[in-house]
């Protein structure tokens, strides 16, 4: 009995899997929609790994987040490929750039959202908006990487590291509490009023946040608990 079930789920999943989901999977173009049923095919193993910069993707890199003055070794830093639900709830491809401290917790958390059904919009490296961290925000693209100072001042942040993600940054914008400006400036009408109850197509992130529980978890700082500032967005390491 047990062996005709097998064949039946294999007959299942081969029969909603097409040739292209399985050509897009091997070769993980960004945000790309794919099947449940795919993703069973392929294993979900293999859609949660991390490598070291493979050339093409640092040649996507050079000049955007990784900088001419970059004083990061490229060989500390990790390629990620993970999956996330998007807004309408479908299975999408996600990459990420990290430091290899946290490539496997980054790994574990993203793992657990998935499968808990988490909405993000979109996980593509800030290169696709030539590093520009508003226009990413903006788009509310969640990344990691980028060889940056922090926002008004020339200190490093723990993105140029590859320590820090920013997650659903519209909806989780940065709120500069002392002028009240609000990164990204479309962010503005999601910086206050942040209650379970307002609709808003991803969740809003806070202390009761499934997102908040696994990061913190892994050892995390959440910048939505700052004094001067709150990154409602933002989880470092």
């Amino acid at each position: 009995m047990k062996i005709l079930q097998l064949i039946l789920l294999l007959l299942t999943l081969c029969s909603f899997t097409t040739p292209d989901e399985k050509q897009t999977l091997r070769q993980w173009p960004p945000a790309a929609v794919v099947s449940d049923e795919a993703v069973s095919a392929y294993s979900l193993d293999s859609c949660f790994k991390a490598f070291p910069i493979p050339d093409a993707i640092f040649r996507r890199m050079q000049g955007k987040s990784y900088k001419q003055n970059c004083t990061v070794p490229r060989s500390t830093l990790r390629y990620l490929r993970v999956l996330h639900r998007n807004i309408d709830g479908k299975t999408q491809l996600g990459e990420i750039v990290c430091n290899q401290s946290i490539a496997n917790d980054l790994l574990d958390i993203f793992r657990q959202l998935y499968k808990q059904g988490y909405k993000i919009e979109r996980i593509t490296l800030i290169d696709q908006y030539d590093a520009d961290d508003e226009r990413s925000m903006a788009a509310n693209n969640t990344s990691c990487f980028n060889f940056r100072v922090v926002s008004g001042t020339t200190k490093l942040s723990k993105h140029a590291q590859g320590l820090a993600i920013d997650i659903n940054p519209l909806y989780n914008p940065y709120v500069h509490l002392n002028n009240g400006k609000v990164e990204p400036a479309n962010g503005k009408p999601y910086a206050t009023n942040r209650t379970a109850n307002r609709k808003v197509p991803v969740p809003f992130i806070n202390t009761s946040d499934p997102c908040y529980r696994l990061f913190i978890q892994h050892g995390f700082r959440w910048g939505g608990a700052w004094r001067t500032v709150k990154d409602y967005q933002h989880f470092e390491k």
